[in-house]
């Protein structure tokens, strides 16, 4: 790598640095509002944005153009840092070791909500608000948040980026400039997670609760503030129902919410968002009428809670209203089906996303067609409009890459001596960001039964899984670092 790119590199990483050491100032009011110890934490946070101000200052006239492979690599790099900065925080702020303070970090980050404490309502204020911050910065992507914020990067390097760590098949720009797309979806986002905070207020959360949720929420990340997530008000139908409406909201394409804003409302007749909002609907009235003819629970209760958990699911929020790994054999075989889909391209959500299985099931439908009429010359569409080749290629390998990437996780952790359930729901809850899964590490447990080793590496696929596999994969690549 030559000079040039790692100044421009070292900049890029200096940008985000330092605006996540002014977010992190955030939790420090929140500390001091509860007077809390955080003598530690604030000296972090200083030479944090001391150290990123310093690299900033002295690359201030430095141009910050990158092309494909300084993109691709600085995008990695972030997720280094964000495990780094934000693990250390929490090692100082509660008796965990680094590299749980690491994984911890990065399932935040990575909106994954996987966690390894085992009492989360101990913890100080503003550990909670700085778990809660990371599922925020983390949902719409920090990178995004770099670019959006700072005029500094030029529209080839902004693209370039913005599609690096943007999730889902294509980047559809509603502007000229990626920047003012880029600030326009935060200011949805902020919208969204301000009226979901008020909302749940309303509904009789504690003000410090509403705003902690609402940061999982919308972010579709999963951290809570109580041992029991969401199941804490159980009996408070009116939060479980705003939380679902939310959780399905942050899993659509937040590009469709754009557009709302601005007038057209189109977005919301999508192919994937019907499609996405028909299997939420489908899912939640089957497991509904499992809870209802196998458990003898009430409609009504059954059906708040069937939405709520189908929701969290699907949307990889990791949200719990109560213990599902309990429900019946048939009841967690329907709650597994909604791990395997994800929620809408261009959202906060994880998991493979419903576009890419429209892709693929009409792939297959025209190979049938195909095979039918041999001389057809046969299109495949979405939106009425064609899917081009390299689109249907990326799908197809991205599919692949999820299935071999979450086979191989769950066979070596079944092989670590872990149960099968165990061992497959961890692996397609890291992979997916999704969070909780099943057996030891259900709604009700926590990842904490891992060891440093196999934390570490859940770690590294909670990145892969944020990144959509090609961004880090093209990392091992020996053409990728040649004439760097």
């Amino acid at each position: 790598m030559d000079r040039r790119a790692l100044k421009t590199i070292l900049k890029f990483l200096s940008i985000i640095g330092t605006t996540l050491g002014l977010f992190f100032c955030i939790p420090l009011l929140t500390g001091l509002l509860w007077h809390e110890e955080i003598t530690s934490y604030a000296l972090f946070v200083a030479a944090f944005l001391g150290l990123n101000g310093i690299l900033l200052i002295w690359l201030r006239h430095w141009p910050l153009a990158m092309g494909i492979k300084e993109a691709i690599l600085a995008v990695n790099l972030v997720w280094i840092l964000l495990g780094i900065a934000g693990g250390i925080p929490l090692y100082l702020g509660s008796s965990i070791s680094l590299i749980d303070a690491f994984f911890e970090a990065i399932s935040g980050f990575t909106t994954t909500g996987a966690t390894i404490y085992t009492d989360i309502e101990a913890l100080p204020h503003w550990v909670l608000m700085l778990r809660s911050l990371t599922h925020w910065l983390g949902g719409m992507g920090i990178v995004v948040l770099g670019v959006g914020l700072l005029t500094l990067i030029n529209p080839t390097g902004s693209l370039t980026l913005f599609k690096s760590e943007s999730t889902g098949i294509t980047l559809e720009k509603l502007t000229p400039k990626i920047r003012d797309t880029a600030l326009g979806l935060w200011k949805i986002y902020g919208l969204l997670t301000i009226a979901d905070a008020l909302l749940l207020y309303l509904g009789g959360m504690e003000p410090f609760d509403a705003i902690n949720h609402a940061l999982s929420t919308i972010s579709t990340g999963g951290f809570s503030t109580k041992n029991a997530s969401l199941g804490y008000w159980e009996h408070n139908p009116f939060i479980l129902w705003v939380t679902t409406l939310f959780m399905i909201a942050s899993a659509i394409n937040f590009i469709a919410h754009l557009r709302a804003l601005r007038g057209d409302w189109g977005g919301y007749g999508s192919d994937e968002v019907r499609w996405f909002l028909a299997i939420v609907l489908l899912l939640s009235l089957a497991l509904t009428t499992i809870h209802v003819v196998e458990g003898g629970d009430t409609i009504w209760h059954s059906l708040t809670h069937s939405c709520f958990t189908i929701a969290s699911i699907i949307t990889t929020t990791g949200f719990a209203s109560t213990d599902y790994s309990k429900w019946s054999t048939l009841a967690i075989a329907t709650i597994f089906v909604p791990m395997f889909i994800g929620g809408n391209a261009g959202s906060t959500a994880g998991g493979v996303k419903v576009i890419r299985y429209l892709v693929l099931i009409k792939t297959l439908l025209a190979q049938l067609k195909q095979i039918l009429h041999p001389r057809a010359l046969i299109g495949i569409y979405i939106d009425n409009r064609p899917i081009p080749p390299r689109i249907l290629a990326s799908v197809t390998g991205f599919f692949f890459l999820f299935t071999l990437t979450t086979t191989a996780l769950a066979l070596f952790l079944f092989a670590s001596g872990y149960d099968f359930l165990t061992s497959v729901s961890a692996a397609l809850a890291t992979i997916g960001n999704i969070g909780p899964g099943f057996g030891h590490v259900g709604p009700a447990e926590n990842f904490a039964i891992f060891t440093d080793g196999q934390k570490l590496l859940l770690a590294l696929f909670m990145i892969v899984g944020r990144l959509e596999f090609y961004t880090f994969i093209l990392l091992l690549s020996p053409e990728f670092w040649r004439r760097f």
